[in-house]
């Protein structure tokens, strides 16, 4: 019974430590609350029962990340999620966006060049460690940044920014 609850405690605060950072990364890919929510749910059981020996705190978190985008990924070639949820009548979107600054532009673009913007600034990463994350090279992260900000600053200007 002790050991249950030693579990439960050390969940508790692997949720606190990760939980809002993959909740923002999932948003990132698929913009509905609880298909964000399902993920998280995923990675964290992933965590207790599948996770291996981490070498420190930065390896777990970046083993998190992986196993969120994977898990996004799978949601998003999910065919029930295809045929059953359209994405403008998504009434949680909005409000998740406000809530998290994350703007509406960002949202727009494709998953490939997405994530490594939010990793790069939302997250704090460098392209070497995005490239570890992603499992693509420096130049392609490199590119994707590159043109992320580019069409970020074509949709902006022509949003009269």
């Amino acid at each position: 019974m002790e050991s249950s609850q030693q579990d439960y405690d050390i969940f508790i605060e692997k949720y606190k430590l990760y939980g809002n950072m993959l909740y923002r990364l999932s948003m990132v890919y698929l913009y509905n609350h609880m298909d964000c929510e399902d993920v998280l749910q995923d990675a964290f059981i992933k965590l207790l029962y599948n996770s291996p020996e981490f070498n420190n705190e930065e390896h777990e978190r970046r083993w998190l990340l992986r196993v969120c985008i994977n898990c996004c990924k799978d949601k998003i070639k999910d065919k029930w999620r295809k045929e059953k949820l359209p994405l403008d009548e998504n009434i949680y979107f909005t409000k998740v966006v406000e809530d998290y600054h994350l703007p509406e532009t960002i949202m727009g673009l494709p998953n490939k060049i997405k994530a490594p913007l939010h990793l790069y600034y939302y997250e704090g990463y460098m392209v070497s460690e995005i490239s570890e994350i992603l499992g693509i090279s420096n130049s392609a992260v490199k590119m994707r940044l590159k043109r992320g900000r580019e069409r970020l600053k074509l949709e902006l200007e022509d949003n009269g920014y």
